[in-house]
């Protein structure tokens, strides 16, 4: 008998073709039909030898749904966020992920985020969507040449140093804060340089975050971090929601402490905060950060090769915790 698979997630045919070869596949498309309650999800996870989920909240409640027998989750994301990985792991569930698949789309996507802010793209499509141009105004929407500003990264992993790349490509100076230090020879090739937190807060005109969400990370940005940046500056949000606290953020925004805001993801998903969307010196995306189409397609064949390395018993390639 084959094992058993929930794939509560996006999946391409091929991918869906492939995994049916090998095991019994219930799947959920959770974009096309909503994500299920948690008793309905418990459900589908009954007896499951391994779940395939994305964004799909995991906790010790699912896990016991695999009564004993589920061996791997399979997370189709880079983070774990929506996964008690404590849990799974005193469950002897194997947690994996699909990192550096989305690396150069969320990069990419950081440096439109800069640009979006900086020189005002929302405020100015919305003006000419209303049909507006039949005015000219020589000041219109005047926004900041990049060159010579400086962009501050916080988490500065695979991402943070390609958006550092590309930052560089504008003329932009580069500052970064992180536990650590990178190497000496990525910062010399980057000409970026390490600032504590509050020093970076307050000097770099483009604030971005590319933190993973922990503990440690929930609010990381909050009134006091914002009262600490530029008047002048501009906080980007293409990590995870609750990294900011987003009534702080629009009370900044509201009471001009900091220029602008770019968002791509919220601290209640998919709610957005009420009266950020009445601003115009934000400029807010749907959680599309790492939305191309290779790295969509990358992360579910990633993860599904995870999914059937650990149903199959061999090394997976993306562990994110150790079991004994």
């Amino acid at each position: 008998m084959k094992p058993s698979v929930l794939v509560a997630s996006w999946a391409s045919e091929a991918v869906l073709a492939d995994l049916r070869r090998h095991f019994e596949v219930e799947h959920v498309d959770i974009f096309a039909d909503g994500v299920p309650d948690a008793a309905e999800l418990a459900r589908l996870a009954d007896g499951k030898d391994g779940l395939l989920v994305h964004m799909v909240p995991v906790g010790a409640d699912l896990l016991a749904a695999g009564k004993g027998k589920l061996k791997v989750l399979a997370n189709s994301s880079a983070g774990v966020d929506n996964v008690d990985v404590d849990a799974a792991t005193a469950a002897g569930v194997q947690v994996t992920n699909t990192p550096g698949i989305l690396t150069d789309a969320v990069a990419d996507f950081g440096m439109a985020m800069v640009l979006a802010t900086g020189r005002r793209l929302g405020e100015a499509e919305r003006y000419a969507r209303a049909g507006k141009l039949d005015t000219f105004s020589f000041p219109l929407f005047w926004g900041v040449a990049l060159q010579g500003e400086t962009l501050g990264i916080i988490g500065m992993g695979r991402i943070g140093q390609e958006l550092a790349r590309r930052a560089k490509g504008f003329g932009l100076e580069i500052a970064y804060h992180n536990r650590n230090k990178v190497a000496p020879e990525i910062e010399a090739e980057l000409g970026a340089t390490w600032m504590p937190f509050d020093q970076l807060l307050a000097e770099a005109r483009f604030v971005v975050l590319l933190t993973p969400l922990t503990p440690e990370t929930r609010h990381l940005i909050g009134a006091e971090q914002l009262a600490a940046m530029r008047e002048d500056g501009y906080l980007i949000n293409i990590a995870r929601g609750p990294v900011v606290h987003e009534e702080a953020l629009l009370t900044a925004l509201q009471e001009g402490q900091i220029a602008g805001a770019g968002v791509d993801v919220y601290e209640f998903e998919p709610k957005v905060t009420d009266g950020l969307k009445s601003l115009d010196n934000v400029f807010l995306t749907p959680h599309i950060a790492s939305a191309t189409v290779q790295s969509r397609h990358g992360m579910i064949e990633t993860a599904a090769a995870n999914l059937k390395a650990a149903l199959f018993g061999e090394p997976v390639p993306n562990p994110v915790n150790t079991l004994d």
